[in-house]
C-alpha cells in the first residue's frame, strides 16, 4: 500500500509559477510511474503529465506542454511538479498519482493504483 501526500498548492496570478510535491510512503516508489491529474470543477479528473519510474521518460498533455515540468527524486521517494506561466485554466485541485505501468500517452483512471489526497491550485486573472 502507497500512501501520497502532496503539497504546494495555492493561489497565484495569471504568468506566475508553483511547485508541487508529492511524497510517498508504504511502497517502493521507484517500482512507480508517477503522474499528477487534475480536477477543475464542474469537470472530469483529466491527465496532465506522466514520469517513468527512472525518471528517464516523460509524456505531457498538450495543454502544459513547454510550461509544465515533473521529476522525481527516488532517495526521496518524491515527485515534483514545477508550474510555470500559469494560466487561470490551470485552476484545478491537483491530484498525484501511481501507476504500475509508464505508458507514452494519456492515462485512464482505472490505470492508476494510488491516489494523494490532492491540492488545490488556483490561477486567477
Amino acid at each position: 500500500q502507497v500512501q501520497l501526500v502532496e503539497s504546494g498548492g495555492g493561489l497565484v496570478q495569471a504568468g506566475g509559477s508553483l511547485r508541487l510535491s508529492c511524497a510517498a510512503s508504504g511502497g517502493t516508489f521507484s517500482s512507480y510511474a508517477m503522474g499528477w491529474f487534475r480536477q477543475a470543477p464542474g469537470k472530469e479528473r483529466e491527465f496532465v503529465v506522466v514520469i517513468s519510474w527512472s525518471g528517464g521518460r516523460t509524456y505531457y498533455v498538450d495543454s502544459v506542454k513547454g510550461r509544465f515540468t515533473i521529476s522525481r527524486d527516488n532517495a526521496k521517494n518524491t515527485v515534483y511538479l514545477q508550474m510555470n506561466s500559469l494560466k487561470p485554466e490551470d485552476t484545478a485541485v491537483y491530484y498525484c498519482a501511481a501507476a504500475p505501468t509508464y505508458y507514452r500517452r494519456n492515462y485512464k483512471l482505472n490505470e492508476i493504483d494510488y491516489w494523494g489526497q490532492g491540492t488545490q491550485v488556483t490561477v486567477s486573472s
